[in-house]
């Protein structure tokens, strides 16, 4: 599918769509398993959860593995890229579940997670030369974007009755595989 490109820029379109993939099962679980009426629960909505996670993780190995860029200049180290992480994940955790009060879910891992992973991709497709500063720029700025809006709608989320509250839970989904689309679309316009 994208045989004209390097094998690191391969790894990370093909992360990309497998997260896109992702995203779909997820939003298609949440769909069916949080109508506000007529929810379907347990395996009978839950089986969608295990070719997300088994997407999922292949997209983040695909990214990781395409993301390393040896000898060549990126915007960030890696190393910072990943410190980072970790403490916006422990800042982030402390404040939204001891100082708001909100109950800890694996969201808010995974939207730090996927904010790492853009910032770990983008640094990569700019020190391959896919992607100008300038681009690389706003990608990692609409990146920080639609994770402030995930961690609003993941402060708000228990606060909202079941319409609003479904309505909630679909826009992290929506923005982030929208993101990915963008991101594979800036490299394929690229070339």
């Amino acid at each position: 599918m994208f045989s004209q490109y390097d094998l690191q820029t391969r790894q990370m379109l093909t992360g990309n769509l497998l997260l896109v993939g992702c995203f779909v099962f997820y939003l298609a679980w949440w769909l069916i398993a949080f109508k506000p009426e007529g929810a379907v629960r347990g395996m009978k909505s839950g089986w969608l959860l295990i070719p997300a996670f088994l997407c999922g993780l292949a997209a983040v190995i695909q990214i990781v593995r395409g993301s390393v860029v040896d000898g060549q200049t990126a915007l960030l180290s890696r190393a910072a890229i990943l410190v980072g992480g970790v403490a916006a994940y422990a800042i982030l955790l402390a404040a939204t579940s001891i100082v708001l009060n909100r109950q800890v879910t694996t969201e808010l891992f995974l939207i730090v997670g996927w904010t790492v992973l853009m910032f770990l991709e983008v640094n990569g497709l700019f020190a391959l030369g896919r992607y100008s500063g300038a681009v690389s720029v706003g990608f990692l700025v609409a990146a920080v974007i639609v994770a402030a809006v995930s961690l609003v709608c993941y402060l708000l989320y228990y606060d909202l009755d079941s319409v609003k509250g479904y309505v909630d839970g679909m826009i992290p989904l929506l923005l982030v595989a929208v993101m990915m689309v963008a991101v594979t679309v800036g490299v394929v316009c690229s070339n």
